[in-house]
């Protein structure tokens, strides 16, 4: 591939449902760019108000400039505090060990 062009994957995935774009963009192009020229809004308007991405599993800035083959990730908002879920876990495996 010409070092012009840049090979990128935009994912986004959601309970029962997972977007996957390829996409060829020019060199010197940013995760903002990447997002936008897979459309990833007119299949998901619910993403509109606020976008958490990151490259290959490490959040980044939305301009961060991309380089081939990378991997955009768009992150979901938390529905449940990390650690109030793992209380809530902890909570449940107490009544079950009673219970027996």
């Amino acid at each position: 591939m010409d070092s012009a062009w840049l090979r990128v994957t935009v994912v986004y995935c959601a309970p029962a449902c997972e977007d996957l774009s390829e996409l060829t963009m020019p060199s010197g192009s940013t995760v903002r760019d990447a997002i936008a020229a897979a459309e990833l809004f007119s299949r998901r308007p619910e993403l509109k108000d606020a976008i958490d991405a990151g490259v290959w599993g490490q959040r980044c800035s939305l301009d961060r400039p991309l380089v081939d083959g990378d991997r955009v990730e768009i992150y979901r908002p938390l529905t449940i505090d990390p650690k109030e879920g793992r209380r809530v876990r902890a909570e449940l495996r107490r009544k079950r060990a009673v219970k027996f």
